[in-house]
């Protein structure tokens, strides 16, 4: 029997059978407990017990009413969005992707002969999808974007993929200096850009080849991100090589993939980038920086050595890692110091002041405090608060004890 929604609330669903017409009425817990395991293929006892513990929660705004998984259930990722509305629509998440240290002796234990290299971009994570007749993009985390939402199409003309391809989700990045979330200069970027790095099925999350996806971005014209090449995993000189040239640009690193995607895609970032991000981190040190701290000076110790890095390189290495972590520190103890907060202020288009609202009610669902400070000729500029660094700091500057 296929169901087509008809009316929901966050107590009871009212359906409609579409073979026979009849009216039926379930509880979102039956839902959950009855209908969803088929749907998904998972056993019933987990989803039911997600429900229970809070890691899969009805979510609604104006864009979609859904179940959100706040977190990973079975097989099914965190992020993943089950749409309620005129059909049950399934949005799988977006999978992690792993890092390798020791980037030569990985290749060849995770790859089988050839890899394709393409560049990992620093920007937001999204998935964007054709949901109840409406495109919609999806943070990492399962939110609807309002920003993404209106942005992307204007960015890029997504009607004519998805009148294709209503079942494919594009998985990509939010680029450019007035990207609100994570501002990184790229020339060819500039101020808003979108660019594709996957191709993925709806219910099963299974991504198409590279050449397929390759073939698809092609043909309705949509942006993807860069291909530096096909390697062989015998020689991971030639990627070493690449990223250290890539962040010597400025740049954030690589994802290898297996071009039929049958593998799981690792990651490696430059050294320039690990060092952009413990500055951000330690910019606000109570809010971020033990969570960045760690596994960013591992992976630079590991990428030295593998580098076979020289005694001067390494200083260098060690100089810049040094820098990155006391230098925004010291500048962020003065700026409480002064009686100002940490916090960071972002850049945001917007045609009126209730979008920026919207943006500002996003932004709270993520856990994050943001306030407009002014609204004028379509740009808002917002400012994200870390309140936790501000408050400890304050603490400690006048005696408190660490």
């Amino acid at each position: 029997m296929n169901l087509r929604h008809d009316k929901i609330a966050p107590d009871q669903f009212f359906f409609k059978c579409t073979n026979c017409g009849d009216e039926i009425e379930i509880s979102l817990q039956d839902f959950i407990r009855d209908k969803l395991p088929q749907i998904l293929g998972i056993e019933s006892e987990k989803l039911v017990l997600a429900y229970k513990k809070g890691n899969l929660k009805f979510y609604q705004n104006r864009f979609i009413t859904a179940l959100q998984f706040r977190k990973t259930v079975g097989k099914i990722e965190s992020g993943t969005m089950i749409s309620l509305h005129d059909e049950i629509d399934v949005v799988r998440g977006f999978p992690k992707i792993r890092r390798t240290l020791m980037l030569g002796d990985t290749l060849k234990s995770h790859f089988s002969k050839e890899i394709a290299v393409e560049e990992k971009m620093n920007g937001y994570n999204v998935r964007i999808a054709f949901i109840n007749s409406e495109i919609v993009a999806f943070t990492r985390g399962g939110y609807v974007c309002p920003y993404t939402t209106k942005k992307a199409p204007k960015i890029m003309d997504l009607t004519s993929f998805f009148q294709d391809y209503p079942d494919l989700i594009i998985c990509g990045e939010m680029l450019g200096t007035d990207n609100p979330y994570v501002s990184h200069y790229y020339p060819e970027i500039g101020k808003l850009g979108f660019r594709i790095f996957d191709l993925r099925e709806k219910l099963t999350g299974k991504p198409l080849s590279i050449p397929k996806k390759g073939e698809i971005l092609d043909k309705y014209e949509l942006p993807a991100v860069k291909l530096l090449g096909m390697y062989s995993v015998d020689d991971p000189s030639q990627i070493l090589e690449l990223v250290k040239k890539l962040g010597e640009d400025g740049r954030e690193g690589v994802v290898m993939k297996d071009p039929q995607m049958d593998i799981a895609p690792l990651k490696y970032t430059s050294s320039q980038a690990h060092d952009d991000e413990l500055i951000y981190a330690f910019k606000f040190p109570f809010d971020l920086g033990k969570a960045f701290f760690f596994s960013r000076v591992i992976r630079e110790g590991f990428q030295s050595y593998e580098m076979k890095e020289s005694n001067e390189e390494m200083k260098d290495r060690a100089q810049r890692l040094g820098e990155s972590i006391l230098y925004p520190m010291i500048e962020t103890i003065r700026t409480v110091a002064a009686g100002e907060v940490a916090g960071e202020d972002l850049i945001m288009d917007a045609d009126n002041q209730q979008e920026v609202e919207e943006f500002l009610r996003h932004l709270r669902d993520l856990g994050v405090i943001a306030v407009a400070l002014k609204y004028e000729d379509g740009k808002a500029v917002i400012r994200r608060v870390h309140q936790s660094t501000t408050d400890k700091i304050s603490n400690y500057l006048e005696g408190g004890l660490y």
